[in-house]
């Protein structure tokens, strides 16, 4: 008899990773044999029956686990659905063939890279504080930027009472009343670079994930996706 905690097995069955699933356990909408339950539960999948809102939760035959990035435009948002029928990035990867999810968010506004996979453990590690991967991120302002900003963007800002680690911040181009700014985070605050400009009198607009650790975008057009080669998987799967 098989024994498996429910947020694992519902992240292996590719619904989701297992930190949503947890969310989803909390407000219920994840039953076992007809019941709610609490985080933690422990299940086995021969026998017991899991429904999430009222779908069937179960192991695919000969499931295998894929991994890709997508190049998310801005007005996607970064879930498999939305209750504000706003257009999610599900819709753009109909076509892998597999149910995959996210890894990580970027928000509404935002655009870049973003990591896709159906392995519930490597996207629970990605998630983890402990395994962060760093980012970086093109980001566009208005005007210029002074010294005193850039020193500022560049130090331990503090974020919604919690002191963020340094971002690594320099310009890459300033001229026609912009500035183009290389910000790489080394942790993943929500709308954390948002924010940091804000916080330095700065009006983003528009900003761009281009890599995951040693992993970039490229030349991978908006709106499409493709398949992560074995070395990068292998890089996602061995950092530390």
């Amino acid at each position: 008899m098989e024994q498996i905690r429910l947020q694992k097995f519902v992240a292996e069955c590719g619904v989701m990773s297992r930190r949503a699933a947890e969310k989803e356990i909390l407000a219920g909408n994840i039953t076992v044999n007809g019941e709610a339950v609490e985080v933690g539960r422990v299940i086995d999948p021969a026998r017991d029956k899991v429904r999430y809102k009222g779908r069937p939760v179960m192991r695919k035959r000969n499931s295998h686990k894929v991994y890709l990035m997508l190049n998310k435009p801005r007005g996607y948002v970064t879930t498999m659905s939305d209750d504000k029928d706003r257009k999610c990035v599900a819709s753009l990867v109909k076509d892998v063939g597999d149910r995959v999810y996210p890894v990580g968010r970027l928000d509404y506004e935002s655009e870049g890279m973003l990591i896709m996979t159906n392995d519930g453990d490597l996207a629970n590690k990605l998630m983890h504080p402990a395994h962060h991967v760093p980012k970086t991120y093109n980001v566009r302002v208005e005007g210029s930027v002074t010294k005193e900003q850039l020193a500022l963007l560049s130090s331990e800002m503090v974020i919604d009472d919690y002191k963020i680690k340094p971002v690594e911040c320099k310009v890459l181009r300033s001229k026609n009343g912009y500035t183009v700014l290389e910000m790489v985070l080394h942790e993943g605050r929500n709308r954390q670079i948002r924010k940091m400009c804000e916080l330095a009198g700065l009006e983003i607009s528009y900003l761009r994930r281009i890599a995951i650790g040693t992993i970039e975008l490229g030349d991978l057009h908006s709106g499409q996706w493709r398949w992560l080669t074995k070395e990068q998987i292998k890089y996602l799967k061995e950092y530390k």
